[in-house]
């Protein structure tokens, strides 16, 4: 079995290389619970799958992405990654940002991760 922070580093690398929805289906558990700022809470991958789909299908142009820094316990089964984005979408316009995602894991799969963000 991999480690989280192995099951993180790809991945964020698959995110990076535009792999958003196979990283979704590989690492994301069926029951699977997200939320932004813990509003808007998702449940269930069928859920989390439309609205991921929904953010690929909407940008417009994608400036770029970066990990800014990654923290794992791998004890507690928790990863904390930041990321800045820079992309335009169709939905919301211009966004560049700092989001930090906080996944709770199990068994190689995300099971709830909360994205933070002003």
């Amino acid at each position: 079995m991999s480690s989280i922070r192995a099951n993180v580093d790809e991945l964020n690398a698959m995110i990076l290389q535009g792999e958003i929805l196979d990283a979704f289906e590989k690492f994301y558990a069926d029951d699977v619970v997200m939320s932004d700022n813990h509003q808007d809470v998702r449940e269930g991958k069928d859920e989390c799958r439309a609205y991921e789909e929904a953010f690929v299908n909407g940008l417009t142009e994608f400036r770029g992405a970066e990990v800014k820094s990654v923290a794992v316990n791998e004890k507690e089964d928790v990863a904390m990654i930041e990321w800045f984005f820079d992309y335009t979408h169709e939905d919301w316009g211009d966004m560049t940002y700092h989001q930090v995602a906080v996944q709770e894991w199990d068994d190689g799969q995300i099971v709830r991760e909360t994205f933070y963000h002003a």
